[in-house]
């Protein structure tokens, strides 16, 4: 008789199972500490991460080149490793999230600008929140749909079945909603239709035809044209949101920007290149304001135009 095999990488395999486990264990034991204390071993954890992701290293430092030529190595080396430990508070925050009570949350969240999220809710016609990789991108619509607004987020599905329901459960307890990548323009236009609210963060690297190359940081960068194609589409309000560290006042700021004017000359792909240019360029002048805290080891730059060399 043949001995049955373990599969360790498949679906409900060895791996899967550990991987499952040992997340499971991060966010049980860290989401029993004090929050202070969570947050010390996340930024622990992220200095470990920094001391033994070299590859990782390697991709910031090129990027920070890439974004700031004047900058000198010591001073992105300094931004890079505050990257780290921001990755490591938002561990902490996520491990501790679901824990949270709205009063407890506006100890160390507030708003700025939600009159600006509000108006365009009440335009109808749905919200596209224009968001990205900076900050606690995962505290942020947490946060929010525990204050009472909930919404939708276009994420991609974890490789890991397991992980993905338990850190989806976690994202969603107060009502938000995950729209994967694989159902994005269906499920995005029909969110709009309801007037829902969707973030979309819209920094990551894309290749054609799903990303058109706009500038980012004066750099041609192949950027996701979905959320101009939705907001000419259905009229829905687009607005940037993000929710990012002020060590000045020792907490997170939820910060809604005013509602983007889209351009509409009537050439539909010309427009659609020219918003999503705005949108980058959005994203681009909050990065700038807060350097050490957007997702630097991200190869924002591999897609290259025709016949352009890489850069990685």
């Amino acid at each position: 008789m043949a001995e049955e095999r373990i599969n360790a990488k498949g679906p409900g395999g060895l791996w899967e199972w550990l991987e499952y486990a040992v997340v499971a264990a991060l966010v049980g034991t860290l989401g029993r500490l004090p929050r202070n204390v969570a947050r010390e071993v996340g930024a622990g954890i992220g200095a470990l991460a920094y001391a033994v992701s070299g590859r990782l290293r390697r991709v910031g430092m090129r990027n920070l080149e890439l974004a700031y030529p004047d900058k000198s190595v010591v001073e992105r080396e300094q931004m890079l490793r505050g990257l780290f430990r921001g990755l490591g508070w938002q561990v902490a925050e996520f491990c501790l999230m679901s824990r949270y009570t709205a009063a407890e949350a506006q100890g160390f969240v507030r708003y700025e600008g939600l009159e600006n999220y509000l108006a365009a809710k009440a335009r109808g016609k749905g919200v596209l929140v224009l968001t990205g990789h900076l900050g606690a991108w995962e505290l942020s619509s947490y946060f929010h749909s525990l204050m009472g607004h909930p919404m939708s987020m276009v994420i991609r599905r974890l490789d890991n079945a397991r992980v993905d329901a338990l850190v989806n459960g976690i994202r969603c307890k107060h009502g938000n909603r995950v729209l994967h990548k694989d159902d994005f323009a269906r499920g995005l236009i029909g969110a709009m239709h309801e007037g829902d609210t969707v973030g979309i963060l819209m920094d990551t690297n894309m290749t054609p035809p799903q990303g058109v190359f706009v500038p980012y940081f004066g750099i041609p960068a192949c950027t996701a044209s979905g959320l101009a194609r939705v907001a000419l589409k259905t009229g829905a309000a687009v607005l940037p949101g993000f929710l990012v560290w002020e060590a000045n006042e020792g907490r997170y700021v939820l910060r809604f920007g005013e509602i983007l004017t889209p351009v509409q000359t009537g050439d539909s792909g010309a427009d659609i290149v020219a918003n999503t240019a705005l949108y980058t360029a959005t994203i681009e002048r909050y990065v700038r304001q807060y350097p050490e805290q957007w997702l630097w080891v991200h190869r924002r730059w591999k897609t290259r135009p025709a016949g352009e060399a890489g850069l990685y």
